[in-house]
């Protein structure tokens, strides 16, 4: 782990000598101006999110070096990233959140679980340090303050995706399966507004994160007998979820849910309707066909976070390419209200609550040779899956 400071006053007085030539001025502003930003990245390396947090943590280091080419300078400033592991436990992140601010960083990233997100994001208000969060996708990071940011979607965009996947179809029985937690319950309340805000009838089965069988729940979801079994998980414990759901005969109603990571895509059954944060052959845009390529070179394929880490860096780059990695508030404004072009396409961080603004895909699997690949269907451009504005609470 580097040590010590995040970084160098930029500010300092330069006091010309006699005898000083112009030359050391030149020097000595040079230096003050061109120092070492370090950002700080807490993440799940280990936990139930730990495959979320590898996807993460590489797109964000291909992401510095494709905008940097390769050299973690932006402006003459050095990036260096210190990478935490929180282990996907909430009061372990913001310990390390905490050393890392009390040894001068301005920057933090990561937050692979909403609940670390949701306890990072006061602290990052608190200490007045720029905190971009991601993957965590609960609604409750956006509008939580202006220190706050995000580089993924949040869980309103999951849901307004299903909702362009049903249509203008009215009164269906939707029962939502998720897990009881930030994520899930955000979940819940999501597809309660804007799906029951439809006609649609929504009830919901929650499952303790530390359920290690989940037949008792795939039951209550067979007999609750819905059209649409909408289920919202994240993490390892996936798999032993769809045998639950196949063993049970739950599986066998209309499924929607999000499409996981790339290893979990042989436990899913046939004829689920996907809503997708991403998937590499969807969008059509430059910088997802290098990162495909670049990939490609070492045998691996961009997950669905790896967009993620990947905007989490074209964030940190634009906030020191404006804000020198020091000057906080120059660094909030250069990203509030920023339209660019990520690995998914055109998005947009929106300056009333920092909402990120981004396409969503409908995609469905097939098995090619034995084995499974993405087929995407449609693609929801920002613009028709746009979270409502959640106004800052301070």
């Amino acid at each position: 782990m580097k040590r010590r400071w995040a970084w160098l006053t930029a500010g300092f007085a330069v006091v010309v000598l006699a005898g000083v030539g112009a030359a050391a001025v030149e020097q000595s502003q040079a230096r003050a101006e061109n120092h070492t930003v370090r950002v700080g990245i807490v993440y799940s390396r280990t936990g139930l999110l730990s495959a979320y947090g590898a996807q993460y943590i590489q797109g964000l280091r291909l992401g510095l070096s494709y905008l940097t080419k390769g050299t973690n300078r932006v402006n003459g400033h050095k990036i260096e990233i210190t990478a935490v592991d929180d282990g996907t436990d909430p009061a372990k992140a913001v310990s390390a959140v905490r050393d890392l601010i009390g040894r001068g960083y301005k920057i933090i990233g990561g937050s692979t679980s909403s609940g670390v997100a949701l306890q990072v994001a006061p602290l990052a208000e608190q200490n007045r340090v720029l905190f971009i969060s991601g993957p965590a996708a609960s609604d409750a990071v956006t509008g939580n303050n202006r220190y706050t940011f995000r580089s993924g979607r949040q869980s309103i965009q999951d849901v307004l995706a299903v909702r362009e996947i049903l249509g203008t179809s009215r009164g269906r029985r939707i029962t939502v399966l998720a897990q009881d937690s930030a994520f899930g319950n955000g979940n819940v309340a999501a597809v309660r507004t804007y799906l029951g805000g439809r006609g649609h009838t929504v009830s919901s089965i929650l499952v303790p994160l530390s359920a290690q069988d989940f037949t008792p729940y795939a039951q209550r979801a067979r007999q609750a007998n819905p059209d649409l079994l909408f289920i919202a998980w994240a993490g390892t414990t996936g798999p032993a979820l769809w045998r639950a759901l196949d063993q049970q005969g739950a599986d066998k109603a209309k499924i929607a849910t999000g499409l996981a990571e790339r290893n979990t895509w042989g436990a899913y059954p046939a004829g689920i309707q996907f809503l997708s944060h991403y998937v590499d052959t969807a969008p059509k845009t430059k910088i997802n066909t290098w990162l495909r390529a670049t990939m490609r070179k070492r045998n691996q394929t961009p997950d669905i976070f790896t967009p993620d880490g990947f905007v989490a860096a074209q964030m940190i780059v634009r906030a020191v390419a404006r804000g020198g990695g020091s000057d906080v508030n120059r660094m909030i404004s250069a990203l509030e209200g920023w339209r660019f072009i990520g690995p998914k396409g055109q998005q947009q961080i929106r300056k009333a609550d920092h909402a990120m603004l981004q396409p969503m895909f409908h995609v469905r699997l097939r098995t090619v040779r034995g084995k499974r690949q993405a087929v995407p269907v449609t693609t929801f451009p920002m613009g028709r899956v746009t979270p409502p504005v959640t106004p800052f609470k301070n």
